[in-house]
């Protein structure tokens, strides 16, 4: 009779999370959240985090496990089906330069962003880590993923994906403007290798790729992208050896490969075969996105602005010299290898 009251909350507590998810989804299709380039899974972490602490709503300890299920178990099993979204067809089109300039900036981004966090700034070392983190790879998506290596507080998170939204909606409307008066003298090739290799969204570059208004741009630009979203995989095992290497003695230094990261490359492969229609695919990655935002969610519902103000300003500085890092230095190294 317990058992079937605590599955009764367990199913009770994600359509809970379903139905706030649906209505952040249709928020994300309002113009004015289209035209600030917020993506259906900011506005999810970000309408949980104001129903917890504006609202000042408390969630009844009894679906603790829908939201710990949204947080692992659905966050990592969406990340693998985030594969269905790149094939290596869309890759070789866009040429090795841009595989070069994906992987430099991927893994130079969150060096540095690890260097000075954690040795200058002396920043929490997960804050730091999954701010580098979703800086150098795809925003929000990378610092979920990285959250589920590092098992973090939520609050942690949250600062994270703050700074995504921060500073990749700045670029967002920076690039196309710095392109419109010439400051960035691309060719439409360079351009999208320029916006989608060092913006932080997805969302992001879509939007300042269409913004641009060569179609060349806004298609490449996200094929780039994805190519830096697949770097996730390799950057989750190299980040698991670095902290069972790095471990103190009170520490777990087990390494555990991730296996999400793995089954990442997997479908992307078996995507590359063409050989699921793409009504399905384009299905297949609606759910996706539905079970990416409801993760998000759930971590912003436990979110505690209160953490917020403990950790201060030093998250956002560390990203403000990501930002600036991206931005220029990878304006010159597309210049120099594109």
């Amino acid at each position: 009779m317990k058992q079937n009251l605590v599955n009764k909350n367990f199913y009770i507590g994600l359509a809970f999370l379903a139905l706030l998810t649906a209505l952040a989804k249709y928020i994300s299709t309002l113009q004015i959240i289209q035209h600030l380039g917020f993506s259906f899974l900011i506005v999810s972490i970000l309408i949980g985090m104001i129903f917890t602490n504006v609202f000042k709503i408390k969630v009844s300890a009894k679906f603790e496990n829908s939201f710990s299920f949204a947080t692992k178990t659905l966050l990592r099993t969406a990340i693998v089906f985030y594969g269905f979204r790149l094939t290596f067809g869309e890759i070789y089109d866009v040429g090795f330069q841009a595989i070069i300039v994906a992987v430099i900036v991927v893994f130079s981004t969150f060096i540095l962003g690890y260097f000075i966090g954690v040795k200058i700034l002396k920043l929490d070392k997960e804050i730091t880590i999954l701010t580098s983190a979703g800086s150098s790879i795809c925003g929000a998506a990378a610092v979920l993923a990285t959250e589920a290596v590092l098992k973090n507080k939520a609050y942690k998170s949250s600062i994270a994906v703050s700074t995504v939204v921060l500073f990749g909606t700045i670029a967002m409307f920076l690039y196309p403007y710095l392109y419109s008066v010439h400051v960035v003298n691309f060719l439409p090739k360079e351009m999208a290798i320029y916006i989608g290799g060092t913006l932080h969204e997805v969302a992001h570059v879509v939007g300042a790729g269409n913004s641009i208004g060569n179609p060349i741009v806004a298609n490449n630009a996200v094929v780039v992208k994805m190519i830096r979203v697949m770097l996730i995989a390799p950057f989750l095992i190299a980040l698991m050896f670095f902290l069972a290497k790095t471990a103190t003695k009170k520490e777990k230094t087990k390494i555990t490969i991730p296996w999400f990261a793995i089954s990442f490359i997997l479908v992307a492969c078996f995507n590359s075969f063409d050989i699921v229609n793409k009504s399905v695919i384009s299905a297949i990655n609606s759910v996706d996105t539905f079970a990416l935002a409801m993760a998000m969610m759930a971590l912003g519902i436990s979110t505690n602005f209160k953490s917020f103000f403990e950790v201060g300003i030093k998250p956002i500085l560390l990203a403000s010299i990501l930002f600036v890092y991206l931005s220029v230095g990878g304006y010159f190294l597309v210049k120099f290898i594109a």
